[in-house]
């Protein structure tokens, strides 16, 4: 009996490593311009991830909302860069922040990060 409690527990901790490699995972997609979608679809109880998704969020309708610009007004070309490398700098700053399993709200984004917590729950 007390070897199935040894093997039991054991089990446990194998089980819920995945889940935190899995988490990491999905707060590191978040990130990732489209693959944002996988972890909303995935990982809707993990409120970890849900709060990288919010933010990860932002700065893919910040991408959209650059590209489409870009593609309009091509003489905003330095500007439009300069605030693609700051979305770029936004994005390893959060994976970052992931690795290390923070929720560290970034600058400005983690603002606008709130107006997705009725579509998110």
């Amino acid at each position: 009996m007390e070897e199935q409690n040894q093997n039991n527990s054991s089990g446990g901790q194998q089980a819920q490593q995945p889940k935190s490699d899995n988490q990491t995972l999905m707060g590191i997609l978040a990130y990732i311009g489209i693959l944002v979608i996988i972890p909303i679809l995935t990982e809707k109880e993990n409120k970890f991830v849900k709060f990288h998704v919010k933010q990860g969020l932002v700065l893919f309708a910040l991408e959209v909302v650059v590209f489409i610009i870009a593609s309009m007004f091509w003489m905003l070309a330095p500007f439009i860069i300069i605030v693609q490398l700051g979305a770029i700098a936004f994005s390893i700053i959060a994976i970052i922040n992931v690795i290390n399993v923070k929720e560290v709200e970034l600058p400005i984004i983690g603002q606008f990060s709130k107006f997705f917590d009725g579509i998110i729950k």
